[in-house]
């Protein structure tokens, strides 16, 4: 069945290390010489590259009350809130 009847496209051994790639932390190994595999997201989930770059800005650049504030970093915390949604 093809995608367009409802089901996904199978991923291929690349397409999974170039996600992989965008986690850092599953560079790590463990156990002498196991890549890591995190499968308990239901307790913290893992972030991609992007997600740190952008949390990295926000607490070095504008940390801020969204919303809440009247201050120039309030109001760049907001409207970058606001970008994201």
């Amino acid at each position: 069945r093809s995608a367009a009847q409802g089901t996904s496209p199978r991923l291929t051994a690349e397409d999974v290390a170039g996600i992989r790639r965008e986690f850092p932390i599953l560079e790590r190994e463990v156990h002498g010489d196991k890549r890591l595999v995190y499968l308990d997201n239901a307790a913290t989930s893992q972030k991609p590259r992007r997600v740190l770059g952008a949390m990295e800005d926000y607490y070095a650049d504008y940390n801020s009350n969204v919303h809440r504030g009247v201050h120039a970093l309030s109001a760049k915390a907001t409207e970058r809130y606001e970008e994201a949604r």
